[in-house]
Order: C-alpha cells, then sequence, then structure tokens
C-alpha cells in the first residue's frame, strides 16, 4: 500500500507514460472545448464578459500547462505540477461563477466540475492514486461553496443538498476513475516487474558465473601460453639472464592484472563483458574509481536497458562508457556513452524514448546523434 501511495505509472512504468502523453493533450482539448460550448449555451446569464473571458483563458492555461508538462521532454510531472494545473482550473470555475453571479439560473451548466474532472482524469498515467483523490475532493469542496452561492439566484425548487452532490459528482466521479487506474495499473506493473526481477537475477547469477570462468579463463590462457612454456625454457636452461628476469615481471604483471579485474569488477563491468562475449561488440568502460556503483537500482536497469539496446551489432559498432564527477566538489556524477553508429543506427525518436525514461529515474538526460557518434550524457546527484 505504501509503495502505492508514492508511485506513478510514469515511475513504475515510464514507456507507458510516454504512450500516454497525447491523452493529456486531448482531454485539455476536450475539456476547453466543453467549457466553451457551456459558456456559448448559457451567453444569456453571463453578467461580466470580462470574467468570462478570464476563465475561458486560466482553463486554456491549465489545459496547455498540463499537456506540455505530460511531454516527455519534461519528465517527471511532479505533485507541484498537478496542484498548479488544479488551482488554474479552479480559478477558471471561480471565475466563470463571478461572470454570471447573480444570474445563473441553471447551477448545473457551470463547466467546473466537468473540466477539472476531465483535466484530473487525463493525468491519472502521471499522479498517484492519493493525489487524484485529494485533489478531487479539494475542488469539489470549492465547487461546492460556488455552488451554494449561486442557488440563491437559480430557479430550481430542489433541495440545496441535492444540488451540491448533484454539481460535486462529475469532478468526484472522474477523479476516482483517475485514482483507481493509477493504483491499479502500478500495482500491475509492480507485480509484473517482481516476478520480471525474480528471472532477471536468476539469469544474473548464471551471467555472473559465466564472467566468472571467463576472467579465470583469460588468467588460465596467460598461464599456459606463457608462464608455463617460459617456466620450462627457465628449467632446461643453465643460468637466468637479464631478459630472462624482465620477462618473469611480465608475466607477473599480466596475472595480476588479470586477477585483479576479476576482483574489482562492478555490473557496468559485467554487462561490458556480456555484451563483447555473446554480441562481439567492442564496449569498453573508463570507470577508475567504480562510480558505477553510486546508482541506484532503477538508474542501473535505465543505464543497462541504454546500453544493452546499443550494443546490436547493426546499431553500433563499438561502445564507450565513461564515468566521471563534476562541480566543485565532485557532487555530481556523469556518465557519458557514445556509440560509432552500425549499418543501422538509432534515430532521434529512438533515442528521445531513452531520455524520457532516463529522466523518470532521476537522470537529467541529454543525446546528440551526428554521422560517426552516437553520445548521450546522464548526470545523476552523489549521495
Amino acid at each position: 500500500m505504501n509503495g502505492h501511495l508514492r508511485l506513478t505509472q510514469q515511475e513504475a512504468d515510464p514507456i507507458g507514460a510516454i504512450a500516454a502523453a497525447p491523452i493529456v493533450t486531448i482531454g485539455a482539448s476536450v475539456a476547453f472545448v466543453v467549457a466553451l460550448g457551456l459558456t456559448w449555451a448559457h451567453w444569456n446569464e453571463v453578467g461580466s464578459p470580462l470574467a468570462a473571458v478570464v476563465a475561458l483563458l486560466l482553463l486554456a492555461a491549465a489545459g496547455s500547462v498540463a499537456a506540455v508538462w505530460a511531454l516527455p521532454a519534461h519528465a517527471p510531472f511532479t505533485n507541484e505540477r498537478l496542484w498548479i494545473v488544479v488551482t488554474l482550473a479552479v480559478g477558471a470555475a471561480i471565475a466563470e461563477y463571478v461572470s454570471t453571479i447573480g444570474n445563473n439560473r441553471e447551477v448545473y451548466d457551470d463547466f467546473g466540475p466537468a473540466v477539472i474532472g476531465l483535466l484530473i482524469l487525463s493525468l491519472a498515467p502521471y499522479i498517484t492514486w492519493l493525489s487524484a483523490s485529494l485533489a478531487g475532493v479539494l475542488s469539489a469542496v470549492v465547487l461546492s461553496i460556488l455552488a451554494a452561492g449561486a442557488t440563491m439566484y437559480a430557479s430550481s425548487e430542489a433541495p440545496i443538498g441535492g444540488i451540491l452532490i448533484l454539481n460535486a459528482a462529475p469532478v468526484l466521479a472522474m477523479s476516482a476513475a483517475a485514482a483507481g487506474y493509477s493504483y491499479r495499473i502500478v500495482s500491475d506493473t509492480l507485480a509484473w516487474q517482481r516476478a520480471a526481477n525474480r528471472v532477471a537475477l536468476q539469469r544474473d547469477a548464471e551471467l555472473r558465473a559465466g564472467i566468472a570462468r571467463t576472467v579465470q579463463q583469460s588468467g588460465v590462457s596467460v598461464l599456459g601460453r606463457e608462464v608455463l612454456p617460459f617456466l620450462a625454457g627457465v628449467m632446461t636452461a643453465e643460468r637466468i639472464s637479464v631478459s630472462d628476469a624482465g620477462r618473469a615481471r611480465e608475466l607477473a604483471e599480466a596475472l595480476r592484472r588479470a586477477l585483479r579485474a576479476g576482483l574489482e569488477s562492478t555490473w557496468i563491468d559485467d554487462l561490458a563483458a556480456n555484451i563483447r562475449v555473446a554480441r562481439g561488440i567492442d564496449t569498453i568502460v573508463d570507470d577508475p574509481t567504480g562510480a558505477a556503483d553510486d546508482l541506484g537500482a532503477d538508474q542501473r536497469s535505465a543505464v543497462t536497458a541504454l546500453i544493452s539496446w546499443l550494443g546490436d551489432a547493426a546499431r553500433s559498432r563499438r561502445i564507450g562508457v565513461a564515468f566521471t564527477n563534476e562541480g566543485d566538489e565532485g557532487e555530481r556524477g556523469v556518465v557519458t556513452i557514445v556509440s560509432a553508429p552500425g549499418s543501422a543506427p538509432p534515430n532521434r525518436r529512438e533515442l528521445d524514448r531513452f531520455v524520457a525514461v532516463a529522466r523518470a529515474v532521476a537522470l537529467r538526460a541529454d543525446a546528440s546523434l551526428t554521422r560517426e557518434n552516437v553520445t548521450v550524457e546522464l548526470r545523476y546527484d552523489i549521495e
């Protein structure tokens, strides 16, 4: 339950949230059309045209910022953004109330409840179920206050309680739908991820065992190809020369390097080794301080996905991964991934999708694409 309170679909399933971005634009457009139509329908009740125009402008602003902030380039969509959108939409409802004050005969034709509910519903992939519920309830409270004031001039003889319930129903229903969608999609995604992680952990254990064997075989290869023949030659020689002593030091250093590589390797080294062995793509990692271990689990997954995707023979001929620090005290880490394009290099749209995923897991990402190189820079805070 606590995980569901904090997570959104965008955080649990960034790719799915990218695909949902057009829904926000559609929802905002429908909300504005509804508001425009209802304003035109009860224009005879409008006593202040200026307030009516302000209401439509505030609603247009709410829809515009919601649509822009939902785009992959502006990920992630934070709670602060939700409250700005809702505040602008509620402001539009207040302005509409002011425009018809004293003349509002039919409370049910006000656009506030419908458009606020539509905006919250369209933002369901980007907000938690708790945020959706709170936004709906608080908006309904404000709308109920406005409706209570409008009933003094309404022509309906229905009980005020019934009018308030009818007025709040659209925003409560749509915010409840948004909350239900957010909770269910996050729950299902987390369940799928847990199942996938179990399989991934099993494969990771097998992969690490294979890489360990590769490192051991590398040491054995050096031992069998170089050291043993050298020792055989020394044992049959009448005396040890200066060149033999130098050769012995070189072979000892080669063995130490092979063993050190196996002991100091990180997950990024293992990934690079796997790509080299399994796909034949030269993958070089420059991480002298082991900075790869500073990345969180979600950030590692994003970096792994990008490198694995680039590590296709058609996309890349060679991949370089470098870890550096920036800032006066090295408080920010930078991962620079550069690949030499293959026969079917990535396109801009594909790179933008990975950039959006990276931003959703707290990696500030930038990508550039030229004929010579594909470059992705990922920045993160070092805790």
